[in-house]
């Protein structure tokens, strides 16, 4: 993993410590409230977010093997998935969402860096070298994020996601939530955790920095 793979990882790693943050506070019923996408409930998004970090996974795994796999069996696969994902209990959920991205960060981390420059593809996109998929994971996490609908939006994400020059469908993509109506502030914002190195964030995901 080079400096810029990696400068992409950790922000990967901040994004996901911040969803996870707010997504821990969801109560069965808030888990359940409509998001911000047609059809899906905030348990359909964050399933969604999993089963996207798996597919990243394999196809990593696949790139250092030689033999990508597509990101999902299929299309009817994916949604069924994702629905058993939406229907877990909070603690199924938050531990699925989170053990889904440690083992996609553990993955990208030990990958060779030949491995990032064998071509995959994400649903219908067009081929793209493996190198992407970081991007895409960060796109992934931040966007849907604000797709929950509680208080996070584009004023929370990092200065460096705010200016990343993005390929299309992504940049249109991040268009489309700056467009919306921005959240209200949070109440009472707290303060950062403090992040010492070689230690975890209180209550983090991570096991290791």
């Amino acid at each position: 993993m080079d400096s810029t793979q990696r400068e992409l990882s950790d922000q990967v790693d901040d994004a996901t410590q911040r969803l996870l943050d707010d997504a821990r506070t969801l109560s069965e019923d808030g888990l359940r409230v409509p998001s911000l996408l047609p059809g899906w409930t905030r348990a359909h998004v964050l399933a969604h977010l999993a089963r996207n970090a798996d597919a990243m996974r394999n196809m990593l795994a696949g790139a250092r093997s030689g033999q990508v796999p597509p990101a999902y069996a299929s299309v009817d696969d994916r949604e069924a998935d994702i629905e058993r994902g939406a229907a877990m209990s909070p603690a199924d959920l938050m531990s699925d969402l989170a053990d889904s991205a440690m083992a996609l960060r553990t993955v990208a981390r030990q990958l060779p860096d030949e491995a990032w420059l064998v071509q995959v593809q994400m649903l219908d996109s067009e081929p793209f070298p493996a190198a992407g998929l970081l991007t895409r994971r960060l796109v992934e996490v931040e966007l849907h994020h604000c797709d929950l609908g509680t208080a996070y939006g584009p004023a929370d994400w990092s200065p460096a996601f705010a200016a990343m020059d993005l390929p299309e469908p992504l940049r249109s993509y991040r268009a489309d939530r700056l467009s919306r109506p921005q959240p209200a502030a949070r109440p009472e914002p707290k303060p950062p955790a403090p992040w010492k190195a070689g230690r975890p964030l209180p209550g983090s995901w991570l096991k290791r920095k």
